[in-house]
């Protein structure tokens, strides 16, 4: 059980770490061509060469193990597939996986696999398409990423003869306008199958950047959303000074300030003032790595994919197991001896620099479920520099404590010692991250329309939780590592009963309550099995372009919103903003309401080719286009993002990003309204 949780919590740190090496250079290099296959048949080869040291999955891999390596057909014109995409050169080598409980086959340095192609008209063959493959090595696997290939009737075997002139179309059409006329998803709660008028849809996707930022005045909403995520990093590393791996750290630094400097004040404070910048460095570094990473579409891309998002389940799952004390989790201890040394043997503010990568080293088995959230969150607001000023917060409020100790080691004797009550802690802290895990569960669920955690099972789950920690914390369980306990404390007494409490307050949430403070966790009202409220939520459209044409039909200006499943703010103004009465009404009588969900994975009627900042971009999937849509017509990828058009698309308010203000979002929509007026 050790050695598989370990395993599972290196894949899922270094997963999201180091995924700048894996984006930048993919572990699997592919070269693709066309060989005659005779009969009138082609074969796609595609050789992948592995890097030394990873390996990637056969084709073929039992349900519940890992991605296996597939190709996928954007287009094919002239030609029909034949058969299965298999190696041809090699056998994939079989071995029992301790973590899938499987046999799986993989492969090794190269292996080349085909997908026969009958070609029924030359003319006009055309396939586009890609293959997918995952690497692992043994500390790290890389998502199943995609390798794009197309080929033409000039690329076919000069020796191919073929039998009439038929053309088959079986995947995808050829690359189609940007805008489709046909409304693409539909669910229960939104509208798009209305009869409308047609729709200038060049005018509609004009982009409108300029005009948002005239009417804002200077407000910018991304240095807004920057604010917020700092405020958050701020909480967080106060919240991780009070974990059982920082906590025993402030007198260690303080002893090793003490003997540093026993005579000079101002060397003291000086070296307390570098040790403290360095845990800063080290922490906004990991964010600059981050930052480097990902582009603003990209982040959020991450962040509500199902993949990652089970990854981070699966890790925060073996967090929790840890810190309840099924098994231990610490980093390689030569990492930490390492830095030891160096700071034994290294002088100056150098060594202060290594003493405090000690700190974020011993630390990491507490803060990485914190920083790991922290960068989530960073994520889904789609500022490039999110991730950096995310861990700038945390690193700062946790390096305050540590200099000043540092600085006046006397305030030391005013602290609790270590003791008993830090595995408490270290419990208490297991049974929330176990909560929050399901976050994570849920929107993979939410993303993929898998439909297993709706909103009154993920509620139940939780209300258990929180009524089993009470039993805990009333000492009637005991876990590995507790003490004797002969009286509960007023501390713990009070503890309990806040968690009971919140257990009943979540039992009205399984007919239909609202439970506003829940909004940005648990899954939407709309997946509730059971609702006794019967609240609907009035017309709402998922298709920008029906949406647009039934609002100049019925002469309304568009309240557009991008959201997304994943989207813990989306949810947040959703139960505390939109739900309520001023708001809802105002939307209902005045305004058409669109809905645009940029994680939507249902695929695209067609393939969707545009040019994306100066690059050529393929749009796959629902949420592909409506993100596209967001960035290129407003210029801003975070969610959620509000703004009011009229029937041209041009805005009539400035946007709106997330305020729990009623007050202030009421004034929003009026201000759209009286500019429509005009």
């Amino acid at each position: 059980m050790k050695k598989i949780a370990l395993r599972l919590f290196s894949i899922g740190i270094l997963l999201f770490l180091s995924t700048v090496y894996i984006h930048a250079q993919n572990p699997i290099s592919w070269d693709f061509k066309l060989s005659d296959a005779g009969n009138g048949e082609v074969n796609i080869l595609a050789t992948a060469t592995v890097e030394q040291g990873w390996y990637m999955y056969d084709t073929k891999i039992p349900d519940g193990g890992p991605n296996p390596t597939m190709i996928e057909f954007d287009e094919i014109r002239g030609a029909i597939a034949v058969g299965d995409f298999k190696s041809i050169d090699k056998e994939a080598k079989v071995k029992f996986d301790e973590i899938f409980q499987m046999e799986i086959g993989s492969f090794t340095n190269s292996v080349t696999f085909a997908q026969r192609l009958k070609v029924t008209d030359k003319a006009v063959f055309s396939v586009i398409g890609n293959v997918r493959a995952q690497a692992c090595n043994d500390q790290t696997c890389t998502p199943p990423l995609p390798v794009d290939f197309t080929f033409s009737g000039s690329n076919l075997p000069a020796t191919l003869v073929v039998t009439g002139s038929a053309t088959e179309v079986i995947s995808g059409t050829e690359t189609a306008s940007l805008i489709a006329a046909e409304p693409i998803l539909q669910t229960e709660s939104v509208i798009s199958n209305v009869t409308t008028e047609p729709v200038d849809s060049d005018v509609l996707w004009t982009p409108v950047i300029e005009e948002l930022q005239a009417l804002s005045n200077g407000d910018d909403l991304a240095n807004a959303s920057l604010i917020s995520i700092f405020l958050k990093g701020l909480i967080w590393g106060f919240a991780a000074l009070l974990t059982p791996c920082v906590w025993p750290m402030i007198p260690i630094t303080v002893s090793f300030f003490l003997n540093r400097n026993k005579k000079s004040r101002k060397k003291a404070i000086q070296d307390a003032s570098i040790y403290g910048l360095s845990i800063i460095v080290i922490y906004v570094t990991l964010g600059l790595i981050i930052t480097a990473i990902f582009g603003a579409s990209a982040l959020n891309n991450l962040a509500t994919s199902p993949v990652f998002n089970l990854i981070f389940f699966a890790l925060l799952l073996t967090f929790a197991f840890s810190f309840m004390g099924a098994f231990e989790m610490v980093l390689p201890a030569s990492w930490t001896n390492k830095m030891d040394s160096k700071v034994d043997s290294s002088k100056g503010w150098l060594s202060l620099f290594f003493m405090a990568f000690t700190l974020a080293l011993v630390s990491f088995s507490c803060t990485g479920p914190i920083i790991g959230w922290l960068l989530v969150d960073a994520a889904t607001h789609g500022n490039f520099m999110a991730p950096t000023v995310g861990m700038f917060g945390f690193a700062l409020a946790l390096s305050i404590p540590f200099t000043l100790f540092a600085i006046f080691p006397s305030w030391l004797k005013t602290l609790p010692k270590s003791g008993s009550w830090l595995n408490t802690v270290k419990v208490v802290l297991g049974f929330i991250v176990l909560a929050v895990s399901l976050k994570f569960l849920s929107v993979a669920d939410l993303s993929s329309g898998w439909g297993i955690l709706d909103r009154d099972i993920f509620l139940a789950i939780w209300i258990v939780l929180f009524v089993v920690l009470g039993v805990y914390l009333l000492g009637k369980i005991k876990l590995k590592g507790d003490s004797e306990m002969k009286n509960v404390s007023l501390t713990r007494l009070v503890l309990a009963m806040l968690s009971f409490a919140f257990a009943v307050y979540m039992i009205p949430g399984l007919w239909g309550a609202p439970l506003k403070p829940l909004s940005a966790i648990a899954p939407p009202l709309s997946t509730l099995d059971f609702n006794l409220t019967g609240e609907s939520k009035g017309q709402v459209f998922d298709d920008y372009e029906t949406g647009m044409a039934y609002a100049a039909r019925e002469g309304k200006p568009v309240l557009l919103e991008f959201g997304g499943h994943g989207c813990v703010n989306c949810h947040k103004m959703d139960a505390t903003v939109l739900a309520e009465e001023r708001v809802k009404n105002l939307i209902e009588d005045e305004f058409v309401f669109i809905v645009l969900m940029v994680d939507e994975r249902t695929r695209l009627p067609e393939i969707l080719e545009v040019d994306d900042a100066g690059k050529s971009t393929r749009l796959r999937t629902v949420g592909d286009k409506w993100s596209y849509l967001q960035r290129h017509k407003f210029g801003i990828q975070s969610q959620p993002y509000y703004v009011v058009l009229d029937h041209q698309g041009k805005p009539l308010s400035p946007a709106h990003a997330y305020d729990e203000s009623v007050d202030n979002y009421v004034e929003f929509l009026q201000t759209g309204l009286r500019n429509f007026g005009k």
